[in-house]
């Protein structure tokens, strides 16, 4: 049971190649009672297996190898969506602006305030919370559109797009009851509750069809 809460725990991670930063960090953050991984270097972060939860990455500007702001970069790159905190003690304002126009949550100066990485990091687990949160909902919105036949998936384009059932009878070649009865199989799997609701799923799911 107390492996399963852990495991349960958000996680921070921290790339300094300051080993004293690193004990220092972490037992800052475990003071507030989450779990904390930590690596010396970028490919020490990317070789390592990361776990499967909630968690935010707290990044030396200035590393070895791949610097902190390339290391974004490339995290980006690679689609992996984790919320930064910068920490340098040695930023200038154009550094802070192009890690924060990246998507950074904090940019840090050393010394710091414990309290303000506190913050920091709080607001970085929110941001991925509801990330992930996000992406459970698209996952399932893009299964239950798999359930919808080929031609049920024709109809909510059109539909969503704009056209009347009467035209997307005439774009699709089938009589307008036909539509109707698609339409209304769409509706009930998708679980939607109206057409607004609808074409706000079909713009996720980017599927929305109108005439060129």
């Amino acid at each position: 049971m107390k492996n399963e809460r852990s495991a349960a725990l958000p996680v921070v991670f921290v790339v300094d190649d300051d080993a004293s930063v690193r004990e220092a960090l972490s037992s800052l953050v475990r003071s507030i009672g989450l779990r904390i991984e930590t690596f010396a270097s970028a490919q020490e972060f990317f070789a390592a297996k990361r776990p499967d939860a909630v968690c935010c990455l707290i990044l030396d500007v200035r590393l070895p190898g791949l610097s902190g702001l390339d290391f974004q970069a490339e995290l980006t790159k690679a689609k992996i969506q984790i919320p930064i905190i910068f920490i340098t003690g040695h930023g200038d304002i154009p550094m802070s602006v192009k890690a924060m126009k990246a998507g950074a949550v904090e940019f840090l100066t050393k010394p710091f305030r414990d309290q303000d990485l506190l913050d920091a990091i709080q607001v970085a687990l929110e941001r991925a919370r509801a990330s992930q949160a996000n992406e459970k909902a698209v996952s399932e919105l893009r299964a239950k559109f798999a359930t919808l036949t080929p031609r049920e998936q024709e109809v909510m384009g059109w539909v969503t797009g704009g056209l009347l059932n009467k035209q997307v009878a005439a774009e699709i070649g089938v009589t307008e009851i036909t539509v109707k009865v698609h339409r209304g199989k769409v509706t009930r799997k998708m679980g939607a509750k109206s057409l607004a609701d609808l074409v706000k799923m079909a713009d996720i799911l980017g599927i929305r069809r109108t005439k060129s």
